[in-house]
């Protein structure tokens, strides 16, 4: 799979997802509150090797050790051994978790520390495949100046891999099972570099998670769903899976992942020298069971870091309501608290300062190729500073629940993911030009000869595909005289308008004719590289009937549901559920 630089970004896309038979329900598993809820999901593989950055080269562990079982192949392969229930011949996958929001350390910090010990601290960073599943979301178009908005997964698990971790994190009876995707927030980095928004997802979403090829050792996951809960595509060939779990559900195109560990956070934390909190009153995070982070503060503001800062990012018992969801809001207010920290150069006052941060991050994280080195890792810092705190907007996908989980939110979570793909900023600051329609110079070919391949896009965030769609649409086309129309029954994708592709200029005045027939404006016609010929989407918007419901000014505000916090608001503090205070 082609990789992306950050200067450049932008990956060809594969085939479209094919639909598979569902799983049973998940059912939950007994686990402690702070790691999570889990859900037993199909059979899992024995574990595999680390991906690494060298084609052929053997995996390193941190101990400076060589593991077995490393073989040639091209980046991201490597490792051997099967399910069979031996004792696994190839080196133990080493994945990488991380509470959340530490990552902001990571990516500003690294953009400060420079090349400092560029080639070791390169070795420090380990990869792993970006997209495991058989589809891409398609690359976003580029706006008049030709620049493209970059989407960045950051994902967290609650996987207790290693001494230090289990320390960390407790809940001994997870110590050495699958991986969890517990925390997920997508970044996402305006074409302009102008704002960012951060959408959180809560770990108990029920949703689909798509068909992904573990590759290291070739298993295959099939598709399962529709009530799996995210956190458990992670355990399914790796972070590739989550990117496809979310490019299956959003439609948006993800660029890159990050992933840090538990002790990462940690020392991170102490690097930076703390980050300040604020709590509504006196809490300490713990209950008669034994549960809750261990997090004891003061009423106030709190400079807080180390394992404290980790406490921090874990909680749920002891905020208002002792939700996931409270937990995203503690979240959101930590990264905050840190970019306007950064961004004042307190903190990190010295060289020393920057080397010890530079070092800690390298070695807790774990990124996708496209991001596999520290100069990668600087453009995208520097990247991400052009944007001020009051131009960063931090969500949670709207959601409501289903029993004791939650699923998105109907309108409202679509509302959220469609302003991402538009690249519109979730702060409400951005004036929306209507696109501008350009008749193409090259004329179009006699309708009978125009060949196209219809694909059915109606999938949303919260209703299946319309089965059928893209045959009866094909028919369609086929009595108004292109009769070289043909349905793609394979694919299922996600799409809220109706959209025609084209890959190349000679045949945009084909599209824009088929446009034409159909009554679709010219601005649904769009040039991409995802496709090999001209190809019409059947969008959420074409459920039914002869042609697509007639275009509604859309509103691009923000969904209140989704619980915005800006960038530069110093004021957020912390609600404390009276049982928790002290």
């Amino acid at each position: 799979m082609a990789q992306n630089s950050v200067r450049g970004e932008g990956t060809s896309g594969g085939a479209g997802t094919r639909d598979g038979s569902p799983d049973a329900d998940s059912g939950a598993r007994g686990a402690s509150e702070e790691a999570g809820s889990r859900t037993e999901g199909p059979p899992r593989g024995a574990g595999s090797g680390s991906r690494t950055k060298e084609a052929g080269s053997r995996t390193k562990g941190r101990d400076g050790k060589h593991a077995k079982g490393g073989r040639s192949g091209p980046p991201g392969k490597g490792g051997d051994g099967g399910g069979d229930g031996r004792p696994p011949r190839r080196r133990k996958r080493r994945v990488l978790r991380w509470s959340a929001t530490i990552l902001s350390v990571l990516i500003l910090g690294t953009a400060g520390a420079g090349y400092l010990y560029y080639q070791h601290l390169n070795n420090n960073l380990e990869t792993d495949d970006l997209n495991l599943g058989d589809h891409r979301a398609p690359e976003p178009t580029p706006n008049s100046a030709g620049q493209t908005p970059l989407n960045i997964l950051l994902i967290g698990s609650d996987a207790r891999d290693s001494k230090e971790n289990q320390k960390l994190g407790g809940a001994k009876d997870t110590f050495g099972g699958p991986p969890l995707a517990d925390v997920q927030m997508l970044l996402h980095l305006s074409a302009d570099r102008s704002n960012m928004s951060v959408i959180s997802m809560p770990r108990d979403t029920l949703l689909t998670i798509p068909k992904c090829t573990d590759p290291d050792d070739g298993k295959v996951y099939k598709e399962t769903g529709p009530r799996m809960m995210t956190n458990e595509s992670l355990g399914r060939g790796g972070p590739g899976c989550t990117v496809a779990t979310w490019e299956k559900l959003t439609n948006i195109h993800i660029n890159h992942f990050m992933m840090v560990d538990f002790s990462g956070v940690v020392s991170m934390a102490d690097a930076i020298g703390g980050v300040p909190v604020c709590v509504d009153k006196n809490i300490h995070s713990r209950t008669s069971q034994g549960k809750g982070s261990g997090l004891k503060l003061e009423k106030g503001t709190t400079k807080i870091k180390g394992e404290q800062a980790l406490q921090w990012l874990r909680t749920r018992y002891g905020f208002e309501d002792g939700t996931d969801i409270a937990r995203a809001k503690a979240q959101h207010m930590y990264m905050n608290s840190l970019v306007r920290m950064l961004r004042e150069n307190t903190g990190l006052t010295s060289p020393n300062q920057l080397r010890k941060l530079a070092e800690n991050a390298t070695r807790a994280l774990k990124v996708d190729p496209g991001l596999g080195s520290v100069m990668k890792l600087y453009d995208l810092g520097n990247e991400l500073k052009k944007v001020s705190p009051e131009r960063t907007t931090m969500t949670t996908m709207p959601f409501e629940y289903s029993g004791s989980r939650v699923v998105p939110k109907p309108g409202d979570a679509e509302q959220l993911f469609r302003l991402v793909r538009d690249d519109i900023a979730l702060d409400g600051k951005d004036k929306r030009k209507p696109p501008k329609e350009k008749l193409s110079d090259d004329p179009a070919a006699p309708d009978g000869r125009i060949a196209l391949q219809v694909q059915n896009g109606t999938r949303t965030a919260t209703e299946p595909a319309v089965s059928g769609r893209a045959s009866a649409v094909a028919q369609l086309l086929a009595a108004k005289g292109f009769v070289k129309a043909a349905p793609d029954t394979a694919t299922s994708l996600t799409e809220s308008k109706t959209v025609i592709r084209y890959p190349s200029v000679e045949l945009e005045g084909d599209a824009q004719r088929v446009a034409k027939s159909l009554g679709l404006p010219l601005s649904s016609v769009k040039k991409s590289t995802d496709v090999s010929g001209i190809t019409l989407v059947v969008g959420a918007d074409w459920r039914d009937g002869a042609r697509p419901e007639k275009a509604k000014k859309q509103d691009d505000a923000t969904p209140e549901s989704a619980d915005a916090l800006n960038g530069s608001d110093k004021s957020a503090c912390m609600k404390v559920d009276p049982n928790f205070t002290w």
